[in-house]
């Protein structure tokens, strides 16, 4: 079997390196899973270059969620999605089934995509205000995954977004989506806003910080909610006095591993059975870009890395 390790944190594009083993041999009640897909997400590289949050100790695994089909041990044949953290861009894992989460047969790219950014996206709109049809919603990195899904969330239910980003070029893709309103971030973001919806935001959600979350506050009504969920300016958020203490704001942080492990299996499940629903009807999707093999690893991280892409990229362990 194949899997890609790093032993140092660094520029993930110079760190990682595919290592070839011999396949583990299958213990009693354990299966044997050949990994199918596994996303390269943001907070994959920024983990291996050692600036995520929580660092693994090395050697290390990448990848943090997965897609697989169990070819040996009971439920051979079942599509499952990978534990999470579970080390995924490998060619096969061996595991205690019972780790597993059983998916229906859909398109592999979108469902193994299921665990982090759709999740995030449906909790950060559930989990801090209660939005009714026809509420605003302000969103940065909105040409993120979980931009994406937040966008086909929210119309699902009548609730209407206003949409960040840092490139023109990145507006298209958004609109087709079927975004509401999409501003270029600038100076002028709150006047922007006002201008563009006549209304105030009741909910800010953040993937940037930096300057940018202080001009989202700006745009939030007295006792609106903004959340936090990334760091991709590498700056501390800056959020003005006048939003704190005048209109009384309130700044939350999401973290997805933490609201997992506040709640039971029931309410994790409900959560991920209803997301894969939509995923298989094709009502919630993300656009792809690349497949990349474990071989090219050090490529695939590059291409990530630079942006400008038009969708996610992905890992094929297997082959396409």
């Amino acid at each position: 079997m194949k899997k890609v390790i790093y032993e140092s944190f660094g520029n993930p594009a110079d760190v990682l390196k595919v290592v070839e083993l011999p396949s583990e041999p299958l213990s009693d009640g354990m299966v044997r899973v050949e990994v199918l897909r596994a996303p390269i997400n943001p907070s994959d590289l920024i983990q291996i270059s050692g600036n995520y949050g929580v660092r693994p100790p090395l050697p290390a695994t990448a990848g943090n969620e997965g897609l697989g089909r169990i070819v040996e041990g009971e439920g051979k044949g079942q599509l499952v999605l990978l534990p999470a953290g579970q080390g995924t861009w490998v060619s096969e894992v061996v595991c205690d089934p019972r780790h597993l989460v059983p998916l229906p047969e859909g398109d592999l790219d979108q469902l193994s995509m299921l665990l982090v950014n759709p999740a995030t996206a449906q909790l950060l709109l559930s989990e801090y205000v209660d939005l009714q049809e026809g509420d605003w919603v302000i969103q940065s990195a909105a040409n993120s995954a979980v931009g994406g899904y937040l966008v086909q969330l929210a119309r699902a239910r009548g609730i209407n977004v206003v949409n960040v980003v840092r490139r023109e070029s990145a507006i298209a893709g958004l609109k087709e989506l079927g975004a509401d309103v999409v501003l270029v971030d600038g100076p002028d973001l709150a006047r922007e806003v006002a201008a563009a919806t006549g209304a105030k935001m009741k909910l800010a959600v953040d993937a940037v910080a930096g300057s940018t979350a202080g001009r989202l506050a700006d745009t939030l009504e007295k006792g609106g909610v903004l959340v936090n969920y990334g760091g991709m300016s590498n700056e501390d958020s800056a959020i003005g006095a006048a939003a704190l203490i005048f209109n009384n704001i309130t700044v939350r942080g999401f973290w997805l591993v933490t609201w997992m492990d506040a709640v039971d299996k029931a309410t994790r499940a409900r959560l991920y059975g209803d997301l894969a629903g939509q995923i298989v009807k094709g009502t919630l999707f993300a656009p792809i870009d690349r497949h990349f093999t474990l071989d090219d690893i050090g490529e695939a991280a590059k291409y990530s890395w630079a942006g400008e892409r038009e969708g996610k990229v992905m890992v094929a362990p297997n082959g396409v």
